[in-house]
């Protein structure tokens, strides 16, 4: 499915870097190569060491992808509010999610069974919307974003992370 790259005013300033790192391709093709390569890298660590963090205050490897998850989920949320042409407000997304729970007393294999979960969901929600649904936009906070800003969104918040993880993992 290629759904256009989003242009300045379809989405909130602070989303472009992670925009900027998604390139204009099939996006459900992305999402899926991307499963598979969050996975690959997910795979090789033992549970000992999906408690590594590279620095005090930083999160354990457990911790960065139920910030994957729950950041995902928030946008599948938007996303279906955008694409519904709800114009409710929403609320900016607070990094406290990570600390209002305790990520590393889960197996891993369970948060990466979680993540397959959630990323089938995004898939099939991204593939049931019309070229019209991925142009509408919601409200957050104060800046507009359209669904085809929140599914990029997504990807490039995922290849963020990714690249933490690759580097300093």
């Amino acid at each position: 499915m290629h759904i256009p790259k989003p242009q300045e005013g379809d989405f909130p300033p602070h989303f472009a870097p992670y925009l900027d790192a998604v390139p204009e391709e099939d996006l459900i093709l992305l999402l899926q190569k991307q499963e598979q390569d969050l996975l690959s890298v997910y795979y090789t660590f033992s549970e000992e060491r999906s408690l590594y963090r590279y620095s005090e205050g930083k999160w354990s490897l457990k911790e960065v992808l139920g910030h994957i998850l729950d950041t995902e989920r928030i946008m599948n949320y938007r996303l279906l509010v955008a694409a519904r042409n709800d114009q409710t407000p929403l609320p900016r997304h607070q990094e406290l999610y990570v600390t209002a729970t305790n990520f590393d007393r889960r197996p891993l294999s369970e948060l990466v069974a979680e993540f397959r979960a959630v990323r089938a969901a995004t898939i099939a929600l991204v593939q049931g919307l019309t070229e019209e649904e991925l142009l509408r936009a919601c409200v957050l906070n104060t800046a507009r974003a359209t669904a085809a800003a929140l599914v990029y969104f997504i990807v490039g918040h995922a290849v963020h992370h990714l690249n933490v993880v690759r580097e300093r993992y």
